[in-house]
């Protein structure tokens, strides 16, 4: 059976942290999914045409009251369903089966065996594998029709089946990197237990998404809000592909950019693309707004505001030159991903883009009906995609970039010449960081100028008073957590010589090797 958003494998969400991990694993299995809350109804998730269910963990007890339960009557939709931890145990509940506390928990890397029943989980993967646990209650009895397939030590009933109904639950969490097989585990449920295609695929994504956007933009003008980044990037080259000349991108220079982004931006998208970009310096804007602030609170607000009010009046003026032609702009193009919709309660999107998280904020008076091609997809989808479209690797593998951009990086009050040796420090970081090779082994490396900060250095045969800079280079997976970069110390002594060298200002370069928590990847 194949799978896509007429027929997704439903990841039903208990609470779990891990929810939306499960429904990646599943789209590396390259199934489509969707994460939708335990409060659905039967009738509800029927209505979505499930191909596969999936029933997540979660931090309640079964026993604890009003802790959610699974719907019993999901189990005469005659769908595949897995259940992992909490979904393992109140899908056994459900079914007949019982669940004990029986004060002994297990918690983190657990050795597994297999009982030597038949599984369609784990063909496939080693009799003892080390899996990722983290439960008190257990399930003590099987429900009716259910073998069990593995054990622990401490969980005798670890995993079971019932492959007439397509029924299978396991204890661990098979989604977590700590599980040695957890993605074959997925992988055999949704192909050998479920009987999917996995045809969720970068080509027939790209091929559904353009026929979508031709049919919901037609004739009309769309524009797009244009940073650089990564999901701006993809979308505006989805729309461009689906639309052509329709589509014209706006990227305001809000003089807080590193060093040639705006240039390099033209290069990439107007000259090598062929897509309209219309480029507006409102730096001044920008820095006459900011004078005198040094709460970084604040800087994003203004920021946030000024970069409203920049993108509203170009947006005006494309829509007037768009009338004077007989033409009309009804569409506004956002790299809104999926993750964004989950996290802000699953919304359809709106006609109205002041309500928008990604834009929000611009006068009633300027609607537009918004164009998110990227809505169903998760980041790494996002750079697949991308990649299917021809986009650069420098654009498809950019390390994010905060929207406010070196702004918030000047710890202190901003001005030109502060920003210029921030961006002057940062370029060397990244040239280095390039000729070194580790542009895909770290997240990001922000870069930080403590402006009102200064200390004592020797450079030539005087004394030099100057600012330090900060080096911030992390790794992560998604920016929820985050550890800072084992950079080489052969590579950190040759970028501090060369800032210290040919940034005057500088006479300190100094590494950040804070994780998150405690700390955030950005300074402010």
């Amino acid at each position: 059976m194949e799978t896509s958003p007429q027929h997704p494998v439903l990841v039903i969400d208990f609470g779990a942290q891990t929810a939306q991990l499960i429904a990646r694993r599943v789209r590396e299995a390259h199934v489509y999914s969707e994460i939708v809350p335990h409060t659905w109804t039967a009738g509800q998730i029927a209505a979505k045409n499930p191909a596969a269910i999936i029933l997540s963990g979660g931090p309640s007890s079964v026993w604890e009251k009003g802790s959610p339960n699974v719907n019993p009557d999901i189990f005469t939709l005659d769908v595949p369903i897995l259940g992992i931890c909490y979904g393992f145990q109140t899908m056994a509940q459900a079914l007949g089966g019982a669940v004990e506390n029986s004060g002994q928990r297990e918690y983190g890397r657990t050795e597994l065996s297999f009982t030597g029943e038949p599984s369609v989980l784990l063909e496939g993967t080693p009799n003892r594998q080390v899996v990722w646990m983290s439960h008190g209650d257990a399930v003590s009895q099987v429900p009716d029709g259910f073998v069990v397939t593995a054990s622990t030590d401490q969980t005798p009933i670890a995993a079971f089946e019932d492959p007439a109904r397509r029924y299978y639950g396991v204890q661990w969490h098979p989604e977590v990197l700590h599980s040695e097989y957890g993605q074959q585990l997925i992988e055999n449920f949704l192909i050998r237990g479920a009987g999917l295609t996995p045809d969720w695929v970068p080509s027939s994504i790209v091929d559904r998404l353009v026929d979508q956007i031709r049919d919901q933009v037609g004739s009309a003008q769309v524009i797009c809000g244009l940073s650089g980044g990564v999901d701006s990037s993809v979308a505006a080259a989805l729309v461009h592909r689906a639309v052509g000349d329709q589509l014209t991108c706006i990227f305001v220079d809000h003089g807080l950019l590193r060093s040639g982004e705006r240039q390099q931006v033209e290069q990439d998208y107007a000259a090598n693309m062929g897509i309209k970009v219309v480029s507006v310096d409102e730096s001044e804007r920008f820095l006459t707004a900011l004078a005198g602030v040094k709460d970084p609170e604040d800087k994003r607000k203004i920021i946030g505001r000024e970069f409203i009010r920049s993108f509203e009046d170009a947006a005006r003026k494309l829509t007037e030159e768009a009338a004077a032609s007989g033409q009309k702009i009804e569409f506004l193009t956002q790299g809104t991903l999926y993750p964004d919709v989950v996290e802000s309660g699953g919304g359809e999107g709106t006609a109205n883009i002041k309500s928008h998280h990604n834009v929000g904020g611009l006068p009633d008076d300027l609607q537009f009906e918004l164009v998110e091609p990227l809505r169903e997809l998760f980041k790494d989808e996002v750079r697949a995609i991308g990649r299917e479209l021809g986009l650069a690797d420098k654009i498809v593998n950019r390390q994010p970039f905060p929207g406010p951009g070196l702004g918030i990086r000047v710890v202190g009050e901003l001005t030109r010449e502060r920003l210029d040796i921030l961006r002057a420090a940062d370029l060397i970081v990244r040239e280095e960081l390039t000729e070194a090779g580790l542009d895909q082994e770290i997240w990001q490396c922000p870069v930080v100028l403590l402006a009102d900060v200064r200390s004592v250095g020797v450079q030539g045969d005087g004394r030099t008073y100057g600012h330090p800079i900060v080096l911030r280079p992390v790794v992560s997976e998604d920016a929820m957590t985050a550890d800072w970069a084992r950079i080489p110390t052969d590579l950190l002594a040759k970028i501090s010589t060369r800032i210290t060298n040919s940034v005057p200002e500088v006479n300190r370069v100094v590494l950040d090797v804070t994780s998150k928590p405690p700390g955030t990847i950005e300074w402010e």
